[in-house]
């Protein structure tokens, strides 16, 4: 259960608080320094990942705690760009992706109880969507100018757009089972 990967996710989620409280101190160097934080994370994510699959150390506990540090870390940020720029056209590709998250949660932990897992695994699309997602708010948290926060926004909406699109593809996988289901 101790190995490389799994020290890794811990990690992420260990800098989660940390992120916070360097966005929130009152310094000029606070965002920058949060978004490199955010950025550290995101790149754990990839490196734990990657070093469980080529050190053949992929746990149980790996594959439950990697998508949980995913999903908190993402949740707080967006919750944090909500609340800096406090306007509905961010509010709104917010709350869709951390609905998102919810819906796809309870899928894959339904699939999971009736052995359909696999049918719910993720996808390209999931993964384009959150590379959309960890660029827009990694730069978003940055604030280094108004043109960044430009591509910052763009790249939301791409992720918004990216999280629609998989959530889609996810229920239309698991659609037989459901109706199936309803069936019984």
């Amino acid at each position: 259960m101790l190995n490389i990967p799994n020290i890794l996710t811990s990690f992420r989620i260990l800098l989660i608080p940390v992120f916070v409280v360097i966005y929130y101190l009152p310094f000029i160097w606070s965002a920058p320094i949060a978004a490199f934080v955010f950025w550290l994370a995101g790149v754990t994510d990839l490196l734990d990942g990657y070093l469980a699959r080529r050190l053949n150390q992929q746990t149980s506990f790996g594959a439950f705690l990697d998508p949980v540090a995913d999903k908190i870390m993402v949740a707080v940020s967006l919750v944090m760009i909500v609340e800096h720029y406090a306007v509905i056209w961010i509010t709104v590709p917010a709350m869709v992706m951390i609905c998102r998250e919810i819906i796809i949660s309870a899928l894959r932990e339904w699939m999971a109880e009736i052995g359909e897992r696999a049918s719910v695994a993720v996808s390209s699309i999931g993964k384009v969507k959150t590379a959309s997602q960890m660029f827009a708010l990694f730069l978003l948290i940055w604030q280094y100018s108004i043109e960044m926060e430009w591509v910052g926004f763009t790249f939301l909406y791409i992720a918004t757009g990216l999280t629609l699109w998989s959530m889609v593809v996810y229920l239309r996988a698991a659609w037989p089972l459901l109706k199936k289901s309803d069936e019984i």
